[in-house]
């Protein structure tokens, strides 16, 4: 025979089913009124000019940090040829995400010479590049409105996996 009644389990879904309505409930954006209200969310049209000069400045500033991480790429495959292979992928990526960020097309700024001696203590510093980059989009996505917020924390997020990836790369380059 079936139970009937409150279960434990029955009630552990309850309340996560009423704690996820309650998160996404709050995700919403706005300003806390209701549309229709008197305090609607239009934007005056110097809001809207300010919001747009403050997206092209944090894309151009991103994309700039972008395509100076793709010029270390490239330094590093003309240095040590041999990292080709694995730096292909990688290199393909942030130059998708240069291009996602800015639609001017802009010249990458000429990074400093590589310390590096090796191919291995080059990844490396390719690696703590990439993570550098990862750190100034996460830092420009808190200033940045919402659709190039979630470009930069995912362009971040994969800086981080390609500096782990790059960390590993170098461990078996070095050995």
């Amino acid at each position: 025979m079936r139970r009937t009644g409150t279960t434990r389990r029955g009630a552990l879904t309850a309340t996560g089913a009423i704690a996820m309505g309650a998160v996404l409930a709050g995700c919403g954006g706005g300003s806390g009124q209701r549309e229709g209200s008197a305090g609607t969310d239009t934007a005056t049209a110097a809001e809207q000019a300010t919001a747009m000069r403050t997206d092209r400045s944090l894309r151009a500033g991103a994309a700039g940090t972008s395509r100076e991480l793709l010029a270390r790429y490239e330094q590093v495959v003309r240095a040590y040829p041999a990292t080709t292979a694995g730096l292909s992928p990688l290199r393909d990526a942030v130059r998708a995400h240069a291009e996602a960020l800015a639609a001017d097309g802009g010249k990458a700024r000429v990074p400093s010479r590589t310390r590096a001696t090796d191919a291995g203590s080059a990844l490396k510093e390719l690696a703590a590049a990439e993570r550098r980059t990862a750190d100034i989009h996460t830092a420009t996505l808190l200033k940045a409105p919402p659709e190039l917020a979630r470009l930069l924390a995912s362009i971040a997020a994969a800086g981080a996996a390609h500096a782990y990836l790059l960390t590993e790369l170098a461990k078996e380059t070095s050995s």
